[in-house]
């Protein structure tokens, strides 16, 4: 089995290497003048072993006009386009006990290294995450991507950390705070697709791709050829040893056309690392409730959660939202006893086609849910929070849903802060590039009623410009202590009232109360029946009798009890 990327050797010597099957030479070369010819096999690897430590700066020459970064370059100097440098992975950790958090206690809270000041910028903020309840992190991803600014799901070098974030270094300094303060780290990871700029594979190795299955980004990855299946089983194993990850969120899957590789990388994940608690969770259209298996994959992403409350939230009913227009309540109360609302049924926003599987044999944590995250904030043109589309009361209620509810929750950064900072799609591309993904991004709105016409969606910012990245920087609402201090409220509920009671807890029972309005039980781990009625109309209905021990009210929109 050849792995990808530099071995660095005890004797201060590395073994280099590339598969390039579309390649007859390739040659190795090392900052300073020195270029050392490689050894090609059969399959397409070309191989040599050179003197040279950690901090050697090298690149693979092509031909006379091309020379590429290694694809699995651990660091980069100078940019995707630049040189790949060999690392030394060594690190003095200090939190040496630690093995993670078991699922049931995860409270997640997803950022943005580079609207937070980097890593380091994000270790800053780990105490006060710790004291607010916050469990665990969700970095987007943090891999190398074309220029200094990128959500980045747009990413090429897939192994080495983005230089404008920090250093490989600062990423486990970031990691090994949280652990010492209890926090567990995830990481979102994109095996689905290569971002546009920088990516040299179709140079030297075609086959990394399949030319005649289309996805949005260009050929399918061909993840089912064992060279790319390495690239990033190899990649995941990398966060979770080198940097002591403790989860990681696989972007779009659906996405992946031969989605066998999805099973077969749990497997050699669970097989890895079997002494500590890692947590491997899907984004996941298809709603596959069948890879939710704790020998595979803990969780999936579950936008119904999402779609179905921001129709009852905010009354809006254009593009993907369509379906989940019509009975709200009804779908919301699915959704709360079984997990997926769309398990089998045919989706307008598909084309008619069906989608999901029968869900409601889960376990309530089999779902991760979520009010707010990147996609569901940036990707609206103008990239409104929640706060500024529906009212206070409304999203407290939702909140609360959210937080004493026994899905697992996300948050997004700056929500807990009652922040009403726009987070907008941003990158740092230029020439031909930039024009193509700002006219792209206007285009996409066409199908939405408000950005219908040419001169709406001309107010839609530019990605690329420094602006559109600095509005996307969270910075607290004008009523922070109060949403601090709601949140504080939720989580400290959840971790006495939920937590303990939540591994194995499934829906029992939901029914629609009204036109926005949603009774729901579980049977908890211990036994317990909790309720929750959460109504989001105009006129809040009558709940009924108390039914067991109150956990939390918001006025007549919400209310959570418990009862043995």
């Amino acid at each position: 089995m050849t792995h990808w990327g530099p071995e660095l050797r005890d004797d201060g010597t590395t073994r280099f290497r590339l598969w390039a099957p579309d390649r007859d030479a390739v040659t190795l070369e090392i900052d300073g003048g020195v270029s050392v010819p490689m050894s090609r096999s059969e399959d397409g690897w070309f191989v040599v072993d050179a003197a040279a430590g950690a901090g050697t700066r090298y690149r693979f020459r092509l031909d006379a006009d091309l020379a590429v970064p290694d694809p699995a370059s651990r660091l980069q100097s100078g940019g995707v386009h630049g040189w790949s440098v060999v690392l030394d992975h060594a690190f003095a950790w200090s939190a040496t006990e630690w093995r993670g958090r078991p699922w049931e206690e995860t409270v997640l809270l997803e950022v943005h290294a580079g609207t937070l000041g980097g890593f380091a910028g994000i270790r800053d903020r780990l105490a006060g995450m710790a004291a607010a309840g916050i469990t665990a992190i969700e970095l987007m991803p943090v891999n190398a991507f074309g220029g200094t600014r990128n959500w980045g799901y747009d990413g090429v070098l897939p192994y080495a950390v983005a230089e404008s974030y920090g250093s490989p270094a600062e990423l486990k300094t970031l990691v090994d705070t949280a652990h010492m303060l209890g926090i567990s780290v995830f990481l979102d990871v994109v095996y689905n697709h290569f971002g546009p700029d920088g990516n040299y594979l179709n140079a030297y190795a075609g086959a990394f791709f399949h030319k005649d299955v289309h996805t949005p980004w260009g050929g399918a990855v061909a993840v089912d050829a064992d060279p790319v299946h390495r690239f990033f089983v190899d990649n995941a194993l990398m966060w979770l040893r080198d940097y002591r990850i403790d989860g990681l969120r696989f972007d779009a899957v659906h996405a992946i056309a031969k989605d066998g590789f999805l099973d077969r990388m749990a497997h050699e994940i669970r097989q890895a690392l079997p002494e500590r608690h890692v947590h491997l969770v899907l984004e996941n259209e298809k709603n596959d409730a069948e890879r939710l298996t704790p020998e595979r994959y803990d969780a999936q992403w579950n936008d119904d959660f999402h779609n179905v409350l921001h129709v009852l939230l905010t009354g809006e009913t254009s593009a993907y939202y369509g379906d989940f227009a019509d009975r709200p309540a009804e779908r919301l109360a699915r959704c709360l006893k079984e997990g997926f609302i769309y398990q089998g049924e045919g989706s307008a926003n598909h084309d008619g086609a069906t989608r999901g599987k029968p869900s409601g044999h889960l376990p309530s944590t089999a779902f991760v849910a979520f009010l707010q995250n990147h996609d569901q904030v940036g990707n609206r043109a103008m990239g409104e929070r929640l706060i500024r589309l529906t009212d206070r009361e409304r999203l407290r209620a939702a909140t609360a849903l959210l937080l004493l509810g026994p899905q697992i929750p996300l948050l997004f950064m700056g929500e807990d802060e009652g922040s009403d900072s726009p987070f907008l799609f941003f990158t740092d591309f230029h020439d031909d590039l930039a024009d193509a993904v700002r006219e792209g991004r206007r285009k996409e709105f066409a199908k939405f009623e408000a950005f219908a016409d040419e001169a709406a969606r001309e107010r839609i910012p530019d990605p690329n410009a420094k602006a559109t990245f600095d509005a996307s920087i969270p910075q607290p609402g004008p009523e922070a202590g109060e949403w601090r201090a709601l949140y504080r409220e939720l989580l400290m509920l959840r971790q006495v009232h939920i937590v303990p009671r939540l591994k194995g807890a499934i829906g029992i029972a939901a029914e629609a109360t009204g036109a926005a309005a949603v009774k729901a039980r579980w049977r908890m781990a211990d036994g317990a029946t909790l309720t929750i009625h959460i109504d989001l109309g105009d006129t809040p209905a009558p709940r009924g009798a108390e039914e067991g021990t109150l956990i939390h009210r918001e006025g007549d929109r919400f209310a959570a009890w418990i009862a043995p």
